[in-house]
């Protein structure tokens, strides 16, 4: 009879709030790197973990919801954030997930007076953490769907990158990094989304033009820069796995 083969525990752990909202091009790149990792969604039914002990990395999703909702699922994320700031855990937040990091960690979430929907551009501040982070294209083209956003930093924090509606597109702590933006995005959640859009989205079109792109607009802006969304989170990606604990 041959011995068991021993099994690595999982490298990062994932947070997902919500059904419509999985990891998408994260679990792409994750699966692509030899990463082990688990994914727990709170809307299955899925209890997260107590603690973030035995993994080297936490990456929390985005979702519908707002940061400041009282969900219990929501507090508990927060917990493990900032378990895993005490420990060095490097904690990646994709647009709720970056405002989950921001309360947790001391910062403020509230509504917009404009929301961002769609692909639209950002500004990064040239510095060597936007560089190392974001790459050198001062303003890239990411994928948007958010009504709150990010209105008080985490002491220590620094924003990387902002837009007009948005003071903070990207901020970093320690190393972690939050991002308003949907990095992990792919055309088969846009399409999902835009089948359920929710209740604000329609009016949204016509109040804030400049800023929330009707379906058939995002579609045309799918085709131009989804390519190149999937070559920033290479990046993006990469500068977090560098900072993954020792196994």
């Amino acid at each position: 009879m041959s011995a068991a083969v021993p099994v690595s525990p999982p490298d990062v752990l994932v947070l997902q709030h919500t059904l419509e909202d999985p990891p998408g091009y994260l679990a792409t790149w994750l699966d692509a790197v030899g990463a082990r990792w688990d994914v727990f969604c709170a809307e299955a039914g899925q209890a997260y973990p107590d603690s973030v002990a035995g993994y080297r990395a936490l990456a929390v999703l985005g979702g519908e919801w707002s940061a400041n909702d009282e969900r219990a699922s929501l507090r508990h994320a927060e917990a493990l954030i900032r378990e895993a700031d005490a420990v060095g855990i490097p904690v990646l937040g994709h647009c709720l997930g970056a405002q989950l990091m921001a309360r947790a960690l001391g910062g403020r979430v509230e509504r917009l007076p404009r929301p961002e929907i769609g692909w639209l551009p950002i500004r990064h501040d040239g510095s060597a953490a936007a560089r190392e982070w974001l790459g050198e294209e001062p303003a890239p083209v990411v994928y948007q769907w958010h009504y709150d956003g990010v209105v008080a930093l985490p002491p220590g924090s620094a924003v990387l990158a902002a837009s007009d509606a948005c003071a903070v597109q990207a901020f970093a702590l320690g190393p972690h990094l939050g991002m308003q933006f949907h990095i992990e995005i792919t055309p088969l959640k846009i399409e999902s989304w835009l089948a359920s859009p929710g209740e604000v989205y329609p009016g949204a079109i016509g109040a804030h033009p400049q800023t929330v792109q009707a379906p058939a607009a995002m579609r045309a802006a799918t085709a131009a820069h989804q390519a190149a969304s999937y070559r920033l989170a290479d990046r993006i990606y990469g500068a977090w796995r560098r900072r993954w604990r020792a196994a």
